[in-house]
């Protein structure tokens, strides 16, 4: 992870906004590598992408969903033993016809 100072931070923030730009603003957004922003009070900070905030959100409300993740456990289960569901010809026909 990069990191940056604050002063840093603030002096290149219209780079950041600026998606032609090249730097650690640009591996934010398309390398998905969040940036550490660093106080001089120790009050740091990290700037993601929001693609990577709400994929972050996605995952920790499947994690924090009992019922959610028991259901994936049995699916895994029966996955790993070729015991779960097997749709027809006829089904994956229409799946793949979408």
């Amino acid at each position: 992870m990069d990191s940056v100072s604050l002063n840093q931070f603030r002096d290149k923030f219209q780079d950041c906004i600026d998606v032609a730009k090249q730097g650690w603003s640009q591996r934010v957004l398309d390398q998905h590598q969040p940036l550490k922003v660093t106080g001089k009070s120790g009050a740091d900070f990290i700037v993601i992408s929001a693609e990577d905030w709400e994929q972050t959100q996605e995952t920790l409300y499947v994690l924090q969903n009992n019922d959610l993740m028991v259901q994936i456990t049995k699916s895994s289960a029966t996955h790993t033993t070729n015991q779960g569901y097997h749709p027809s010809t006829q089904e994956i026909d229409e799946i793949l016809s979408i």
